[in-house]
């Protein structure tokens, strides 16, 4: 018996997210919902980064801006 085209659908959807997370992991740019999640239930008291911010704050570790020991990708 076949799999029905809502449930295909369904599983394409999962695959396609956990390609496109794991691409961004392996960039350095972590889920946002995640991060946001983490920080509402941990954090309750601190107010999540915008998702710009989240965005600028992952690259900036990723480049090493700010950081003393003058990291440079280039």
């Amino acid at each position: 018996m076949g799999a029905s085209s809502q449930d295909l659908r369904e599983r394409w959807k999962t695959f396609s997210k956990c390609v496109c997370d794991g691409a961004r992991l392996m960039v350095g740019q972590g889920d946002y919902q995640v991060y946001a999640a983490h920080i509402r239930k941990t954090h309750p008291d601190q107010e999540p980064m915008t998702e710009r911010e989240f965005f600028r704050n992952r690259e900036n570790a990723r480049f090493g801006v700010g950081n003393r020991n003058g990291f440079r990708c280039c």
